[in-house]
């Protein structure tokens, strides 16, 4: 069945996949309860009517970012709301210890729904056991109440966690996928990053001829590479490549800009230019052997410098950049990239204090919420601006530029969160065997394609239809 991909989650790689799929077939409490839903009175000072004395609840999966951003989130509730408590715990089996609870009718008020146990959204989504957040993106922000929440977002926020036309998720972090290099090594040996996929394979040559290898990437969790092959489709095609993708059209991935990137990117391994080993290597395990310069390229989101923090060399200066463009007239710029929201937050619609599970997020994406969630956690937020005044490390720093470069050319693809078996299992499986030498570029798309019907001739899961 299908979810919303997290950050951790891609991080976790497919672990506990099955755990997350066991809600289809349970009956979930669907629909709000009348009493959560009146809340208190509104006003200006209360725009979503929260009730100020009832008790809130919050469960944080506590993965990588922890959960200490989110008592801090809760300690600014707090003082807007300070008779009512709160209960804040974490897990990071998000799945097992809240799944008996929606089923139940009784599920916390705020759910940080992530982590490779988070629970399946195709069966909360399709069962309506979430509350539609569109009251909190017409709210006005807490920094300028002309603004609304909605207009304070980074562009294409809302299309993630987006079902049926209700935004049912919050996807609060906000990832930038890109090209990784570490700036010290190129300055030392005079290398500049490659704008075209021709300047890429040229460049590639002369990096495993001075001892190192060019690329490395997961052979795990393969389709962390298949992000950069989408990416450059996207820049050559258009974004409705992309669509095509997400809506499960026939022959989407046989499109000619798929083919042409499947092409390029499978060269990496026919001309050698992958590490030697990277194939059973898991994403930590290649991550650091990047870090340690063995290789010169990794295809990774935003989280990577935090991620690798502890084993990043002094004076290393990672660098995020945009997938090189495959032709001189591809239809997006070189420096569009694919930018997404992630770590998805949901109210249930059973909560018992659900305008104040709204407010919560409201809280959060103040830009006093976001800008402590990035201090603490090093990444960036989907509130616009909010890392403006903050000392960030520098990966974060370029990839505060690489969104900025950007601008409305940022695009993202849908359907790994509405399908998760296609990209978790099929397209991965299927970049593992190109990356591996098993399979050719056009063998690579064939499979792509064959994991795309076998979801779309599924009658047991919901599709959704990206406009």
């Amino acid at each position: 069945m299908a979810s919303t991909i997290s950050r951790r989650g891609l991080l976790q790689g497919a672990a506990a996949i099955g755990a997350a799929g066991t809600l289809t077939g349970c009956a979930i409490g669907g629909g709000s309860d009348e009493d959560s839903a009146k809340g208190g009175d509104a006003s200006a000072a209360n725009p979503l009517g929260v009730k100020e004395d009832a008790p809130l609840e919050v469960v944080i999966f506590n993965g990588g970012f922890g959960e200490e951003y989110a008592k801090a989130h809760e300690a600014m509730y707090s003082r807007r709301y300070p008779k009512a408590t709160i209960k804040h715990s974490a897990t990071q089996q998000i799945s097992q210890t809240l799944q008996p609870r929606f089923v139940a009718g009784d599920p916390p008020d705020v759910v940080n729904n992530s982590g490779g146990n988070q629970i399946d959204f195709n069966g909360l989504v399709s069962q309506g056991a979430l509350t539609d957040l569109g009251d909190l993106l017409e709210a006005p922000s807490l920094d300028d109440p002309a603004k609304k929440v909605k207009d304070t977002l980074l562009p294409g926020i809302t299309d993630v966690g987006t079902y049926d036309g209700k935004f049912l998720s919050l996807n609060y972090a906000y990832s930038a996928y890109a090209i990784w290099q570490s700036d010290k090594l190129f300055e030392s040996r005079g290398w500049e990053y490659p704008k075209t996929w021709d300047d890429m394979i040229a460049l590639c040559k002369k990096i495993k001829a001075a001892g190192i290898a060019p690329w490395t990437y997961t052979g795990v969790h393969a389709r962390y590479m298949s992000w950069p092959i989408l990416a450059a489709a996207a820049k050559l095609g258009g974004v409705e490549v992309l669509k095509a993708i997400d809506n499960l059209e026939p022959n989407a991935w046989k499109h000619d800009a798929v083919k042409t990137a499947a092409d390029a990117f499978s060269q990496l391994a026919t001309d050698g230019f992958l590490q030697t080993g990277a194939e059973g290597m898991d994403h930590i395990q290649a991550q650091t052997e990047w870090c340690n310069g063995k290789a010169a390229f990794i295809s990774c989101g935003s989280w990577l410098e935090n991620e690798q923090k502890k084993v990043t060399p002094a004076g290393f200066r990672m660098s995020a950049h945009p997938t090189p463009s495959l032709t001189t007239s591809d239809k997006l710029p070189f420096e569009a990239i694919r930018g997404t929201g992630s770590e998805p937050f949901v109210v249930p619609a059973k909560a018992k204090n659900q305008r104040g599970g709204l407010e919560y997020l409201r809280v959060m994406l103040s830009k006093e919420g976001a800008a402590d969630f990035t201090r603490k956690v090093s990444s960036l937020t989907v509130v616009a601006g909010s890392s403006a005044g903050i000392d960030l490390p520098p990966g974060l720093t370029t990839v505060t530029k690489l969104i900025e470069a950007s601008g409305s050319n940022t695009f993202n693809w849908l359907y790994n969160s509405y399908y998760r078996k296609l990209e978790r299992e099929l397209v991965n499986a299927a970049c593992a065997d190109m990356f591996a030498k098993r399979i050719t570029a056009a063998e690579w798309v064939n499979r792509c394609q064959q994991g795309a019907d076998s979801i779309a001739k599924d009658s047991s899961i919901k599709k959704y239809k990206r406009a």
